[in-house]
């Protein structure tokens, strides 16, 4: 499936899309919030939104019809307020694309078109939600309106496959020890990052740390960390910035600053360090949350090895009722 070939069927098939819904569940919806983001920012007409599928459910827009496109994600293809979701959706008259890992799904068994895209650290990045979502995106703007970054949006995923495998090697050799040593010593931390990329450090908090290895923490916005959340910083505060390489960069450098004068216990992970620099400065900011998901992998994967504990249990998720 191209995502080309895609929005054409689909503007073929409805006319004029007037908007997008991006709508998923926790590291799913994480992935399709840069595309999201992509249309808020770049869209002249079309209206977008993002959802956690239960509120999606719950408060759907009146706006939501014929001429609404909804992407949904699941990886297991069986969330349930996934499949909710893409069923009100149908109900009110919108085209529905479904993502999911699960061929034999209930997600994949649906009224709707579904995209089954394979999972694995040596697949390329077009051919996962990180990748896929803001293709879409940029399709379907270029395809109505116009997008003059389209083309280096696609030359910066296909970079992300020359990036990632020497920014994994990078960030084992000279984070991952200190990271779970500091997590050792430290049981709570804060997250920093910005812009598009704030949805990964969202991501590092509530799924790598706190859902795959207990550990306690918090994600901040480094726009928003002088509005309040200063006030705590102090030496012993163990701090992990993301530091992008867009524009939204200047955002992250301010908070840089203010760490390296207020704490003694501070780690960051700079984008342009890692690689970032080679792809197109323009879509920069869609494409860091691909680097900093993997960067997250690796870095919560040597902090389960220092605790001697597997990213794959779970003590709740899928164990008891909830």
């Amino acid at each position: 499936m191209k995502p080309f070939n895609l929005i054409k069927d689909i503007i073929e098939k409805r006319g004029a899309i007037e908007e997008v819904y991006w709508v998923a569940c926790g590291g799913s919806l994480i992935d399709l919030l840069p595309a999201h983001m992509l249309l808020e920012r770049e869209a002249r007409r079309i209206v977008s939104g993002a959802y956690t599928a239960r509120e999606f459910c719950i408060a759907a827009p009146k706006r939501l019809g014929e001429h609404s496109l909804v992407v949904a994600c699941s990886h297991s293809g069986n969330t349930p307020e996934v499949l909710d979701a893409c069923h009100l959706a149908c109900e009110r008259g919108a085209e529905v694309v479904a993502l999911t890992d699960g061929a034999e799904s209930k997600i994949a068994q649906g009224a709707w078109t579904c995209w089954v895209y394979p999972w694995g650290a040596d697949v390329p990045a077009s051919e996962v939600p990180s990748g896929i979502a803001p293709l879409l995106a940029a399709e379907l703007l270029d395809q109505q309106e116009g997008f003059a970054d389209l083309p280096d949006l696609y030359r910066g995923v296909d970079t992300m496959d020359e990036v990632l495998p020497a920014a994994r090697e990078k960030v084992n050799a000279e984070l991952g020890e200190r990271f779970a040593a500091l997590c050792q010593d430290h049981p709570f931390l804060y997250i920093l990052g910005s812009g598009p990329n704030f949805c990964q450090t969202y991501g590092f908090a509530i799924c790598s740390l706190m859902e795959m290895q207990w550990q306690s923490c918090s994600y901040i916005h480094s726009g928003e960390y002088f509005h309040g959340p200063f006030e705590v910083t102090e030496p012993g505060v163990f701090y992990f910035l993301q530091m992008g390489s867009s524009e939204y960069r200047t955002m992250d450098e301010r908070a840089l600053a203010f760490l390296s004068d207020h704490t003694d216990t501070l780690m960051v992970l700079d984008a342009l360090e890692y690689g970032m620099d080679k792809v197109p400065a323009s879509v920069r900011a869609y494409l860091d949350p691909v680097l900093f998901y993997a960067m997250n992998v690796e870095l919560r994967a040597a902090r389960g090895k220092v605790f001697d504990h597997d990213p794959d249990f779970r003590r709740y998720m899928g164990v008891v009722s909830y």
